[in-house]
């Protein structure tokens, strides 16, 4: 039994592992996963002396509570949430030395969905297909943590960030996600293009790892029936028989037949995944790169 390893007090509503995904493998229907939020998850590794494809937790709105079996140093950031170490609060968004046996406590998010959680060392999981991300509508990678897993960390690989803090955007007020119509706006009515771009949404409870559901108007097609299936990509908008857009994340499926108005700018996704239930959502148009 190594000493180099995580009990899991408590899993929290869903906790996962995550690195950078494993994009490339598409043509095999197999998902890129990886971080919702990649910018808070590269920031904590960095925080914590580790290199970018390190393996993080990436926790869901209540945190979790973790046991080291030696000492280790963390890094929590993503949503501001309270941290405690042996029940005493510690810092936010800056390495933590965390004594073997003592607990350690991300509580629950103050604003925004999702932390992220670095140890030294990263999390040493299994690698499947070169990632050791969780792929919750695939199935490959480690399952969601359960209380009492026991998760192995790999050899410190450098010295955590001589930082007091670092700075992390906060969750949106307002999700502003810009988006290049296409491909298959032409199955929509001119009205419903006009209603996407310019009438108000929300951000659904429905939302998940898969994708961010929205609630508003309904965009009317132009045309019936269905498309054969065809390849989808991370930001696509899908729009169901509801007629209400659904932003496509890290756990997308690689194929889809319900018609697709338009594709999110990569870069506006860190944010959607912090977007809590009830944010405003716009729609904003932008020329294709």
């Amino acid at each position: 039994m190594t000493d180099r390893a995580l009990v899991v007090v408590r899993a929290g509503a869903l906790t996962t592992v995550q690195d950078l995904g494993r994009p490339g493998y598409a043509h095999l229907g197999v998902p890129r996963s990886g971080a919702l939020d990649p910018h808070a998850a590269a920031l904590v590794n960095r925080l914590a002396g580790n290199a970018p494809d390190a393996a993080v937790l990436e926790t869901t709105v209540n945190g979790c509570a973790l046991r080291p079996r030696s000492a280790v140093t963390v890094a929590v950031g993503g949503a501001p949430c309270p941290v405690a170490v042996g029940g005493r609060p510690a810092a936010w968004g800056a390495p933590v030395v965390v004594p073997a046996g003592e607990l350690l406590e991300v509580g629950t998010a103050v604003a925004g969905v999702r932390a992220y959680v670095a140890v030294s060392g990263g999390i040493a999981v299994a690698p499947v297909l070169g990632s050791r991300a969780t792929d919750l509508l695939s199935g490959l990678g480690p399952a969601p943590l359960a209380d009492g897993t026991v998760l192995p960390l790999g050899a410190p690989a450098g010295s955590p960030a001589r930082v007091d803090s670092a700075p992390q955007p906060r969750p949106p007020a307002e999700l502003v996600l810009r988006v290049a119509l296409g491909p298959r706006d032409n199955w929509f009515t001119a009205r419903a293009v006009r209603d996407l771009t310019t009438r108000a949404y929300q951000v659904s409870s429905a939302s998940n790892r898969i994708g961010l559901r929205t609630e508003g108007p309904a965009l009317e097609r132009a045309r019936p029936g269905e498309l054969p299936s065809e390849g989808m990509v991370l930001g696509a908008v899908q729009v169901p028989p509801d007629g209400r857009p659904v932003v496509f994340l890290a756990d997308h499926p690689t194929t889809g037949g319900y018609p697709v108005i338009a594709v999110v700018r990569t870069a506006d996704l860190s944010a959607a995944a912090q977007a809590v239930p009830g944010t405003p959502v716009r729609f904003v148009t932008v020329r294709r790169r």
